[in-house]
């Protein structure tokens, strides 16, 4: 599966938002707040580049490709509404994100390879998809296996993450309840979602 590899800390100072959230991408972004690069002159970027921050910022918290990015772009089209924030919806209603904010795991890329290793089920269902949507009424569970309920139980004893008003989760249990869908104020993510819409449908 592909994903970004790459220094998590410079995405962070170039974006100026921390989209990464692990502890050694924040504490160098912390160090170094300027943006990555030798003798770089701050400048205020052209309106076209301002988008492609707002886009950028949305694929690297999500943990998104170009591809699927535009995949959920046309899909948010099609609902009625903003599409900027069906946009946003959609993503914050894909498994790996509503792993994160139930509060199994610290970020996304480690909930996303709990999810790749088949760790996490849906309605009693192993699910390896991380973009698999969910709906309400959804449980997301771990895997009724010893060794990985203690892992996540370790996670979830370590983690001070407060889970939004749509997910009930239950920390004893390792139970995560979609109680309904995600609407504008739950998104997490500070983003202009309208110079992002604007972007893509050039």
């Amino acid at each position: 599966m592909a994903r970004y590899t790459g220094p998590k800390a410079r995405v962070n100072r170039r974006l100026g938002s921390m989209v990464y959230e692990n502890q050694g991408a924040i504490k160098a972004a912390d160090r170094r707040k300027a943006p990555p690069g030798m003798h770089v002159r701050p400048r205020r970027p052209s309106n076209y580049g301002l988008a492609l921050m707002e886009k950028q910022k949305i694929k690297h918290y999500y943990g998104l490709l170009e591809r699927q990015l535009r995949r959920f772009f046309d899909m948010a089209s099609r609902k009625k509404g903003n599409t900027g924030e069906n946009l946003l919806i959609l993503c914050e209603r894909r498994l790996d994100n509503v792993v994160r904010r139930a509060g199994f795991t610290f970020t996304r890329p480690q909930a996303r390879q709990g999810i790749v290793h088949g760790h996490f089920q849906v309605n009693g269902i192993k699910v390896t998809k991380p973009s698999f949507l969910v709906k309400v009424g959804d449980v997301i569970t771990v895997r009724p296996r010893k060794n990985i309920q203690n892992l996540y139980r370790s996670l979830v004893d370590q983690s001070q993450a407060m889970p939004p008003d749509w997910i009930a989760f239950d920390g004893e249990t390792l139970r995560a309840t979609v109680q309904r869908l995600p609407m504008a104020d739950d998104i997490s993510l500070p983003v202009d979602e309208r110079m992002v819409v604007e972007f893509l449908s050039r």
